[in-house]
Order: structure tokens, then sequence, then C-alpha cells
């Protein structure tokens, strides 16, 4: 263990009781958060070990473990496990998450036999005891958890540790350039990374990656549920109006957006010409005003978003309230659940991207394009910028400066019936054009797989 991290662990040894209490504060508000808390140290039921006794069919008769900290990811990762089952019949998962999100969502991906347990925390004593417990024949980190003791743990016991749908920006290029002696063993101990992007690569390679190619990001692959797609446009063509979306809003953004509409009246803000609504798409014809429909991107702060949007005056529909009907009539939908995104941007005309209107980075675009759903971005998609640049590229997506001209920009397109058409079938079709990641990425591990077992089966030489 070098000096770097030989600090790095004896800090987050003594981090411990602080996460403790983080979770428990965190608890309140997401009970999730209070659920199997030993786990995160490495300590497991034992009824577990009656898991690990039965016989399995997966590859080298252990589990596929795949990372996954939170909801992105754990999507992302849905999208991959998906084909990774059709190139390995009969696998058994272990999953594993960060936050109570991504594991309520992980949940929905589990098959008989699979087990599903918190990330442990990255000392080497959690980090040992994990897997020695699982004895994954792979790991698979989406996206970008790399944890200097998780990646020296697997080299130890002979674990292929690889990083799958990879991304690094600039910014957290700089972090980890300004800790070097820990960050570059942990980038470099990883058995193979593939890139989302050129971009991504050169970065990853600056940290001394194994970067084994460029497949594209995974999130393209996804198909939306169409059930929840079909009722969304039911639900708008009996809305009489168009529907604007702001999506994954974060923290900050929904100030922003009424301090907008606070220009004027709400009312006055939110109208539209009625001559400007037009039948598209079976949309029967409509007058009256856009329809706004929020949908916050952590449902700790739905209750936080409702009563700031009433304060304004303005009144609120929630999603938990609704029939199969659909939406109440309210100047303001708001979109309290999760896993129904799909839905949601059926529902809209033209999205807003949360997190892009404060410097946040951005949220994943690529579920709205293929829900046909244009976009409107704010300046900060630093988070998926070369998406980002090719749907605005492609016309799946309008780049503005500003939440003022985003909303103006949201309102223009969503009061054009034609204009709204075309942006939806440019979107529909740069979500088709980058498909691939997932069947790329499936081959590689299964790749990665073999040469381990090759390797374990070749004989041992003298010398």
């Amino acid at each position: 263990m070098n000096l770097a991290r030989a600090v790095y662990s004896v800090a987050m040894w003594c981090a411990q009781p602080f996460l403790r209490r983080k979770l428990r504060r965190r608890a309140l508000a997401e009970p999730g958060y209070a659920r199997d808390v030993p786990e995160r140290f490495g300590h497991y039921a034992p009824p577990m070990d009656g898991l690990l006794g039965h016989s399995t069919t997966g590859p080298m008769g252990h589990f596929v473990w795949v990372h996954a900290v939170s909801l992105g990811e754990t999507r992302a990762g849905a999208i991959l496990l998906a084909e990774l089952r059709r190139q390995l019949p009969g696998m058994r998962l272990l999953l594993t998450h960060g936050t109570a999100t991504g594991r309520a969502e992980g949940e929905k991906l589990l098959q008989p036999g699979d087990v599903q347990v918190w990330q442990p925390w990255d000392t080497p004593g959690a980090v040992r005891r994990f897997l020695c417990k699982f004895r994954p024949a792979i790991g698979v980190l989406m996206e970008t958890e790399v944890w200097p003791n998780m990646v020296a743990g697997c080299r130890a016991a002979g674990v292929p540790l690889v990083l799958a749908n990879a991304r690094l920006n600039e910014r957290s290029l700089r972090k980890a350039q300004r800790v070097a002696p820990l960050a570059r063993p942990a980038f470099g101990g990883l058995a193979a990374a593939w890139a989302q992007t050129e971009d991504d690569a050169r970065r990853l390679r600056a940290l001394g990656t194994p970067v084994g190619g460029v497949f594209g990001n995974l999130k393209f692959d996804v198909v939306p549920d169409a059930a929840q797609l079909a009722r969304g446009r039911a639900w708008r063509a009996g809305a009489g109006r168009p529907v604007v979306l702001l999506a994954s809003s974060r923290e900050g953004e929904e100030a922003l957006w009424l301090d907008v509409l606070g220009q004027k009246s709400p009312q006055a803000q939110l109208s539209v010409a009625p001559d400007a609504i037009e039948n598209v798409a079976n949309d029967p014809p409509s007058a009256g005003a856009v329809q706004w429909l929020i949908v916050p991107r952590h449902p700790q702060r739905f209750d936080e978003v409702h009563q700031l949007i009433a304060s304004a005056g303005l009144t609120v529909s929630r999603r938990s309230s609704w029939s199969a009907e659909g939406p109440t009539q309210a100047d303001v939908w708001l979109g309290d659940s999760l896993g129904e995104m799909a839905q949601y941007y059926g529902l809209a005309h033209v999205a807003m991207l949360g997190g892009s209107f404060a410097p946040l980075g951005g949220q994943n675009l690529i579920e709205a394009a293929a829900c046909g759903c244009p976009v409107v971005m704010g300046p900060h998609t630093f988070n998926f910028a070369e998406a980002a640049e090719l749907a605005a590229s492609a016309g799946a997506a309008e780049r503005v400066a500003d939440m003022p001209a985003g909303v103006a920009a949201a309102q223009a397109l969503a009061s054009d019936a034609t204009a709204r058409a075309d942006a939806s079938e440019r979107s529909t079709a740069f979500a088709a054009a980058h498909r691939g990641a997932a069947l790329a990425t499936a081959r590689a591990i299964v790749d990665t797989l073999d040469r381990v077992a090759d390797a374990a089966k070749a004989p041992r030489t003298a010398g």
C-alpha cells in the first residue's frame, strides 16, 4: 500500500461515524437509508450465506457484480444487464448501490438467485469482507465510480474490475490530477474501461486508465416503456393545451423558473395565443395556456417543490393524486413519482433539461429523445457534453443562455405545431442513430471473463 492510499484509508476509517450519522439524517426523509446499514461496512446477514450455497450456472460459478451508485447509473445498468443476461444465460447478479433511489430502482432488475446489497464503504476491511463473501467473477462499475481500496482489493483477489459507460469531465479530471498519487493507481488498476466518447477516453487515459474502446452511451439503447409512453400521450391529448416539462429539476432551478413567471402575473406569463395551438399527432385542437409539468430529480424534494410553487400563488396537481384518467386541472402538474419518466416525456410536447440552468452539469437528455420529446437545455451540460452537442447538431435539442431564454424557447416551440412535430421526429431519429453500446459492452465483459477463465486453466510453469 503506497503512502497516499494508507493516509486515505485511515481517513475513510475515521469517517465511519460521520457516515452513520449522515445515513440517520438522510433516513428521516428517505427511509431506505436506514435499511441494512451493516452492509455498508462489509457485514452481512447470516441468511445470505444460504444464497451463496446454491449451485449456479453463471460464469466460473460466481456472481457478475454490477455497481450502480444511484438512479441514473442503475437505469444505464438495466440496459446493460438485459444484454448480459442474453449472452450469459443463468448469470447470477450481485447488484450494489450507494443511494436509496438507486437501490429501489435496482430491485426491479433482480431475478431468482440474484443478490442486492449496499456498496461497501471504501476501507480495506469492508472491501475485503465484501469480496470474501461474494467472490465475484468480475466487477462492473457504472460510469464514474472508481474507489482506490476497491480497485486494490479486486486486484489482490484476482477479480477483474472494469468501468462501463465510462465518463470523466474536465472538472473531475482536474480534481483527480490534484490527488494523482491516489487517483492514478486507482484508475490504472482497472482491468479495462469502455468510454462513452473520445473526449472521455482522452481524459481517462490521462490518469493511466486502460481504455479498451469507445462504445458510446448505454442510455441510447433505452427502449421507453411502451405502456407509460402511450398513457402519457393519451393524457396529453386530453390536456387541451401544449404541455411543457421541466425535467429532473435540481435545487434552485424551480426558483429560477418561478422568477421568470413572476415578471408578469402567472396567468399572463403562461398564456399563449389560442390560434397558435394546432392539431399535431392526434392531439385535438385546443386553446388556452401552456400547461407546466415539473418533475424534480430527487424524491426528497417533492414536498419542498410543491410548497415553493404553491407559495408563488399557483395551483398544483400531484401525480400521486391522479386517477387513471390523468391529471386534474391546475396551473402546474407535479410529477412526484419514480420510474415514470417515459410517461412524463409522453405527456410533454417540449422538455426543459434540469440541471442545465444552474451550474450542475445537466441531466441525461437521451431518454427524452427516445420518447420523441424535443429538449431545451441551458448552458451547463458538462456531465453530458458530447450527447448535448450531438443533440443540438441533430436538431433534437436547443441550447439557450439562461432560464428566461429557456422558458421563452420552450413556450415558442410548444406553441408552434409544425416546429414541434419536426423537432419530435428529429429527436427520435437522433436517439436511434446512436444505439449499440449495450451489445459492444456486454461482448467486452464476456471476453474479459473468457480471458480470466482461460488464464485460470493455463498450466503454470516453474521459474
